[in-house]
């Protein structure tokens, strides 16, 4: 039922073979369903009979047994028996089970998931996916939230210490000694902001994946969840920079926690259906980033200091509607995760090699090759894949603002195109034929996919080229992330899949410090065409790097 495989063998696969065997007349029963419905009398009556006639054979369709008055009184009396709870009388009506040796035995290409899996599968999505909508909210707001801080708290040391940085990032020297609001300015100081967020989840994600390994993957959800509600509770009251900067600091720490969810998928899945369950964990993260943004660029329409009387003495501010709303969802993900959330690494499983504990206190030490064939490449790889894109994500909306003058919710509509055609493509293409095609091979169709969007974006001057553009970055990258995740996955041990995919998600989270960081300095130097150009050709060395690996 569901997205899951059929049972084999198909009714059509077994007719032609009785036919093909010289079979003549064949007739079928179909046993799921008490009363006959337009499909069976359609398919099974009419339509299968129309394949098997070329083979010289014809089909005859048994009605179902309610057509006969006796079974029908039969069954009443079934019901009534049931309703009575009368026990004697439903034994009576037992059968006696014939031979089935001549019944085809179920296969399958790849085992599907029990029900508990199924649960805990749904659950990570749901939980990745609130987590993804918080995280995502403030995407649109950049741009704004950079500007209102210039203007409302210029004089704030941490402010002015961002500047200073930027001074020396750029080695513009005493041009940016003092805050500034032009474009380029704003630029790189959102990517600095960026940064310092995903350099936190860089740091901690080897750190939560390697724990889960050894204490459990529940308590650590509960643990950063938790943290990360905390963390929207000081963004909503963060009327100073140094407010919104411990809010940035907490939430960066436990959004490491993706590593884990990641492991957790691994713990239920199969390495035939690994990919359909790091699939899931990609539609979260597309669902997340289309709700996520439009609730960011809708919350720019209410500000919640005009609803509350002396909301700015608490420091409240005009981005506190989107804070208190991805708190409110923090809050739900955390309840859900305590009262419905199984433990998926029981003790008898976890890794206790005191080798590994090294790497959970030393995040640098991710840079020491792994002892497991291919993952080295395929972690390169994903690094330099995901620094080119998200140099390109985190810059979007300010290239959007500078040539098209969009709004914040104008803003927002880009990231929920770009999402909606993930979900699309993830849904439909890749959760199904990942493991047919080769979760490598699809990785390779994604990263040619990427390239002319970023040239496209590079050049374009319309709505029009941009949504262009943004359809061949949301079509890659729907194939690359889930399919490098579930390639990673498939070629380490059962017993470090969380250490493991921690080094892969905080090289990643690496990624996301140095591609804003480096785009938006080309941006600042060059204009908004160089990062772009530079990023397609940066995208040349994973294609080698990723068709290096072995095949699974």
């Amino acid at each position: 039922f569901g997205s899951e495989e059929w049972l084999t063998p198909s009714t059509i696969d077994k007719a032609k073979e009785l036919a093909l065997n010289g079979a003549k007349n064949i007739a079928v029963y179909c046993p799921s369903f008490v009363v006959d419905c337009l499909e069976t009398l359609a398919e099974i009556g009419h339509e299968l009979d129309l394949e098997v006639r070329p083979l010289g054979a014809h089909i005859i369709l048994i009605p179902c047994l309610n057509d006969d008055d006796e079974w029908a009184r039969e069954f009443a009396h079934f019901l009534q028996a049931l309703a009575a709870h009368d026990r004697s009388a439903l034994l009576q009506m037992s059968y006696s089970e014939e031979s089935v040796e001549n019944i085809p035995k179920v296969t399958y290409k790849s085992q599907p998931l029990g029900g508990g899996e199924k649960r805990t599968l749904n659950l990570v999505f749901f939980t990745l996916f609130l987590d993804l909508v918080g995280f995502s909210i403030i995407f649109p707001l950049f741009p704004a939230l950079a500007r209102h801080y210039l203007e409302h708290d210029p004089n704030n040391p941490f402010l002015l210490m961002v500047f200073r940085g930027m001074a020396f990032l750029s080695g513009h020297g005493s041009e940016l000694a003092r805050p500034t609001l032009d474009a380029q300015s704003l630029v790189l100081f959102g990517g600095i902001l960026g940064a310092f967020y995903s350099l936190l989840q860089f740091l901690s994600s080897p750190f939560w994946g390697g724990l889960s390994d050894r204490i459990g993957r529940r308590p650590i959800l509960i643990m950063t969840i938790g943290g990360l509600a905390l963390s929207y509770l000081l963004w909503f009251f963060s009327g100073s920079f140094t407010l919104l900067l411990c809010a940035r600091l907490l939430g960066g720490v436990m959004a490491g926690n993706i590593s884990t969810a990641s492991a957790v998928v691994a713990d239920i899945t199969s390495e035939a259906n690994r990919s359909k369950g790091m699939a899931v964990i990609g539609i979260a993260f597309a669902l997340g980033f289309i709700l996520g943004p439009a609730i960011g660029g809708l919350s720019m329409m209410i500000d919640v200091t005009t609803l509350i009387e002396g909301a700015q003495d608490w420091g409240i501010n005009p981005f506190s509607g989107a804070a208190l709303v991805a708190f409110t969802l923090s809050c739900l993900n955390l309840f859900l995760v305590i009262t419905k959330f199984p433990e998926t690494n029981p003790p008898e499983k976890r890794h206790t090699v005191k080798k590994a504990e090294g790497r959970l206190l030393n995040p640098f030490k991710m840079f020491t090759p792994l002892p497991y064939e291919g993952i080295n490449l395929a972690n390169v790889g994903y690094f330099l894949f995901l620094s080119s894109f998200s140099g390109m994500e985190f810059t979007l909306t300010f290239v959007a603002v500078e040539r098209l003058s969009f709004t914040s919710m104008q803003n927002a509509s880009m990231f929920v195109y770009v999402g909606l055609i993930i979900v699309l493509v993830q849904g439909g293409y890749v959760r199904r034929k990942a493991r047919s095609v080769g979760e490598k091979r699809m990785a390779l169709q994604g990263l040619i996919a990427v390239i002319p969007g970023l040239v496209c974006i590079a050049f374009t001057k319309s709505s029009l080229g941009l949504y262009v553009g943004l359809t061949f970055l949301a079509l890659g990258s729907a194939m690359v992330i889930p399919c490098m995740t579930a390639l990673v996955s498939l070629l380490a041990p059962s017993n470090a899949q969380g250490r493991v995919l921690g080094i892969f998600r905080s090289l990643g989270a690496l990624a996301r410090v140095i591609g804003p960081l480096a785009a938006s300095l080309l941006y600042w130097h060059y204009g908004s065409t160089v990062p772009y150009l530079l990023g397609a050709l940066l995208l040349m060395i994973p294609l080698f790097l990723i068709k290096a690996i072995p095949n699974s």
